[in-house]
C-alpha cells in the first residue's frame, strides 16, 4: 500500500473505535445524510476539516448505505503562500480532489482596524455556502468535533448569559435548502491529534495573517474555556460527558425561562395554574 492507502487503513482500522465509529454514530444519530445529497466538504487546512475530508471519502467509497456526491472545497481568505501549499500538498497526499478559490476576507477584516474573528467566521460562512451553491450542493460539511461542542456550551453559559449549544446540523437561513451538517460531532480531539500524528502529517494551525495567532485560539475566550476543562477533566473525568448530556436533558420543569423562535416563556406564565 502507498502512504494515502496506509493513511485510509488507519482511520479503518487502528482508529476504528475512537474515530470511525462515532463519525458514522453522528452520521445515524443525527440523520445528516440522505440519499441524494451532494456535500460540500469545506477544508481549512487544518486536522479536523482533513479527517472529515477523508471519512466521508471513505464512506463514500465503501461503507454508504445510501448514494451521496462530494465536493471538496477550500477557501483562501488571504494566506500566505506557504500555507496555502501546505493545503494542497495535504490535499494530494491525501488524494482529495480539491476545488480551491480565493475570497478577500483577511484584507477586509485587517481594514475593519482590528482583529473581528465573528466577522472574519460569518464572512467565511457565506463565502463557502455561495461556492457549494455553485456546485449544485444541497449541504456543507464542517470539521467541528466533540471538544468544540462542550467549549462552546459552556462559553455561552459563562460569557453568554444563555443556554445553548453548537447543533449537529442547521438549517441556513440565507441559502434556500442548504443544510450545515457536522459529522464529527462525536470525535473527541485527542483522537484527531493522535491520527495525525501517527501519520505524521504536519497540517494548519493558525493561518490567520490579521491576528498572527501562534496557536489555533489566539489567547481568546475559548483558549480560557479550553484551561479551565482540562482542570475539571482531572478532578472529575466526565465532565465532557455530562455537560454533553445536559444538552439532551433540559428539564424544563427546573429552568427560569427558555425561548421558542420569537417567544420568551417563563416559569411563571404557569406557575399559577399548577
Amino acid at each position: 500500500m502507498d502512504r494515502c492507502q496506509l493513511i485510509e487503513r488507519s482511520i479503518i482500522k487502528k482508529y476504528r473505535k475512537t474515530i470511525w465509529n462515532p463519525f458514522i454514530g453522528a452520521l445515524k444519530n443525527y440523520r445528516m445524510i440522505a440519499p441524494g445529497d451532494k456535500i460540500a466538504v469545506c477544508i481549512s487546512g487544518g486536522k479536523d476539516s482533513m479527517l472529515l475530508a477523508k471519512c466521508l471519502q471513505e464512506l463514500q467509497r465503501h461503507g454508504s448505505e445510501v448514494p451521496f456526491e462530494l465536493e471538496y472545497i477550500v477557501m483562501d481568505p488571504g494566506y500566505r503562500p506557504e500555507n496555502r501549499q501546505r493545503i494542497v500538498d495535504n490535499a494530494a497526499l491525501l488524494s482529495l480532489p480539491i476545488h480551491l478559490f480565493d475570497s478577500p476576507i483577511f484584507s477586509v477584516v485587517e481594514k475593519q482596524g482590528k482583529p473581528s474573528c465573528y466577522l472574519c467566521a460569518r464572512m467565511r460562512r457565506g463565502y463557502l455556502y455561495k461556492q457549494a451553491h455553485d456546485l449544485g450542493c444541497n449541504k456543507i460539511a464542517l470539521g467541528h468535533h466533540f471538544d468544540d461542542v462542550i467549549e462552546t456550551t459552556l462559553m455561552s453559559m459563562l460569557y453568554g448569559g444563555e443556554m445553548r449549544t453548537m447543533m449537529p446540523k442547521l438549517h441556513s437561513t440565507n441559502f434556500a435548502g442548504m443544510e450545515l451538517i457536522r459529522p464529527l460531532y462525536l470525535v473527541r480531539e485527542r483522537d484527531i491529534q493522535a491520527w495525525a500524528r501517527y501519520n505524521d502529517i504536519s497540517f494548519l494551525r493558525c493561518a490567520c495573517t490579521v491576528t498572527d495567532c501562534d496557536s489555533e485560539d489566539g489567547g481568546s475566550k475559548r483558549a480560557e474555556v479550553k484551561t479551565l476543562l482540562a482542570h475539571l477533566r482531572r478532578v472529575n473525568p466526565q465532565i465532557d460527558h455530562n455537560i454533553f448530556h445536559s444538552a439532551e436533558s433540559v428539564n424544563l420543569e427546573t429552568v427560569l425561562g427558555y425561548r421558542k423562535g420569537e417567544h420568551a416563556i417563563s416559569f411563571l406564565d404557569e406557575y399559577d395554574h399548577q
